[in-house]
């Protein structure tokens, strides 16, 4: 298996780029999807989740209020590790289980935090999606409809643009429109088709 991880801030633009990849047929993992599985009602993570901050956090339905979750954990980094020590495992392991699912030619690891925690260590290549800070605030702030602060405080705990550009295999610009962005894709697709083609089989992507 062949995985390519692809990350970048909030608003950088990787859904948008893993849609298009998706749609040539490529298998999308996705770790803020994982990390939903994880909290759903009759998961043991939302009992604990509800035991440690109280059941306000709960919707009518039983399930997450994930905005006020956020607003807790940001307004405390205590209460953020708490809720990373608890949470990190059980997506780990969700997102392992469909890695292995995959069978496309290649895989995408898709992750905010790719390179802050150790799912960089599964991947063969890093993919960064990449624009300027200002743009990456402002796109946040119009599809979120989240306060700046929120969002800056959300940027403060992701690798900065320079950190991830340091340690990307390859970056795209998408700081102009869509189409620019997928002809960038298309080229890397092509390059990531041929590099899993020749990729030996069981010398990564073990957690």
């Amino acid at each position: 298996m062949y995985i390519v991880g692809i990350t970048g801030g909030i608003g950088s633009g990787k859904t948008a780029a893993t849609r298009y990849l998706q749609a040539k047929g490529i298998s999308v993992v996705d770790a803020d999807l994982a990390a939903r599985i994880v909290v759903e009602p009759g998961q043991p993570a939302l009992q604990a989740i509800a035991d440690h901050f109280g059941t306000d956090l709960l919707q009518a339905d039983g399930t997450l209020d994930r905005a006020a979750l956020r607003s807790r954990i940001f307004a405390d980094s205590a209460q953020r590790h708490w809720l990373e020590s608890l949470l990190h495992p059980l997506i780990e392991e969700e997102i392992q289980a469909q890695l292995s699912a995959s069978s496309s030619p290649y895989t995408l690891l898709s992750s905010p935090l790719l390179l802050e925690t150790r799912q960089h260590q599964w991947v063969d290549r890093v993919l960064v999606i990449d624009l300027p800070e200002a743009l990456q605030l402002e796109r946040s702030m119009a599809r979120d409809n989240n306060s700046e602060a929120q969002i800056r405080s959300i940027m403060a705990t992701q690798a900065s643009r320079q950190q991830r550009l340091e340690s990307a295999d390859d970056s795209v610009d998408n700081s102009r429109d869509l189409p620019h962005l997928y002809q960038q894709l298309d080229r890397l697709h092509e390059r990531y088709l041929q590099l899993a083609a020749h990729h030996p089989t069981g010398e990564k992507n073990d957690p």
